[in-house]
């Protein structure tokens, strides 16, 4: 089946129920206790590599397939990929930006192979494999130097191209979809998806995209201050097969933020919240039964398409969201009328 067949597979069942996105692999991966030899496992690198998960893609297949089982197990359709860092900006932390692509195969590998054993044993239940992108460490909209506001340490030509290596190694490795998740600084996101058209232009097809805004403060704006429907029409160009939020905050906060854009936006609405807000150490308290309750309002609203977990989320949190979701009507895309769509820190509609 090729991308666009898959896309509009995904299309259909989601005009059909409400689909399930997974859970994270930071904290899952936390919970192994993985010393920095357990990260290597037998491999040799110059830099100390405690704390790669990405890495593990390669070193530690079964440990990034057995999370993906759990959340297969857990009900889950969207099985994104285990990719977060994996590009040269993220991994030069580990002395790794060399082995980019090789680690973006690997990811998808991983997930593709589990996903396709799943539907061998299940056939009625299409699974989808989500190359994840993250935002890297480095903003194109901001200067990290307070004394020269002009600066910036990455190009966009430099963002596009680093993008451009994870995106075909992740497309090589058999995603079936690229995500654009937390997304920070818009500016960062258009240089993943002008990476995405020209990989899609070399390969003689169009690579469905996933966009997902992740807010910084309770006014709604991403750091480099945009309102998540100024954001909207900032991508709306790109098609994206769905539009939303990640990361953030919990599904409490997110509440009229996925009220005001699933009216805005003419494509299918995917939402994945924390585990609410983290306590004084930085963990998670929110138990999956609340986190269900509470993305079952949305549901019962008729606002969300997809709907999964972020930070502090686990299978648990996974299977208590698609049993809240279950039979619950998916949202009805809205038909817009014909405007001029403009957008800087805010949108503007003409």
């Amino acid at each position: 089946m090729t991308r666009a067949q898959k896309a509009e597979l995904f299309r259909k069942v989601a005009s059909e129920r409400i689909l399930v996105k997974d859970g994270p692999y930071g904290s899952m991966i936390q919970s192994y206790k993985l010393d920095e030899a357990g990260y290597r496992n037998g491999h040799s690198y110059n830099h100390d590599q405690k704390g790669n998960n990405d890495l593990l893609n390669l070193t530690r297949p079964e440990i990034v397939a057995e999370i993906c089982n759990k959340y297969i197990d857990a009900g889950a359709d969207l099985l994104a990929t285990n990719s977060f860092n994996s590009n040269a900006i993220s991994l030069a932390d580990y002395g790794l930006q060399a082995q980019a692509r090789e680690i973006s195969v690997a990811a998808a590998q991983v997930i593709r192979k589990a996903c396709d054993a799943a539907m061998a044993k299940n056939p009625d239940k299409p699974l989808f494999v989500i190359g994840a992108l993250g935002p890297t460490n480095k903003t194109l909209s901001i200067s990290p130097d307070v004394n020269n506001p002009g600066y910036r340490a990455v190009s966009f030509d430099e963002m596009r191209d680093i993008y451009r290596e994870q995106i075909d190694g992740l497309l090589d490795g058999g995603a079936d979809f690229i995500m654009v998740e937390t997304v920070f600084d818009s500016l960062n996101a258009k240089a993943a998806l002008v990476a995405c058209s020209e990989a899609g232009e070399a390969r003689g097809e169009e690579i469905p995209v996933m966009c997902s805004f992740t807010l910084t403060d309770m006014a709604g704006r991403n750091l480099s201050g945009q309102t998540v429907e100024a954001f909207w029409n900032s991508v709306r160009h790109a098609k994206p097969l769905t539009m939303g939020m990640n990361c953030s905050f919990g599904a409490t906060e997110l509440y009229p933020y996925v009220g005001d854009i699933q009216g805005r936006a003419d494509t299918l609405i995917c939402v994945y919240p924390n585990a609410g807000l983290p306590n004084d150490m930085g963990a998670y308290d929110e138990p999956p039964e609340m986190t269900g309750q509470l993305v079952g309002v949305w549901a019962r609203n008729g606002w969300i398409n997809v709907v999964g977990g972020c930070c502090g989320t686990t299978p648990g949190h996974i299977a208590a969201i698609a049993k809240a979701v279950a039979g619950v009507p998916p949202r009805q895309i809205p038909k817009l009328g014909a405007r001029l769509r403009l957008a800087g820190m805010e949108a503007v509609s003409f």
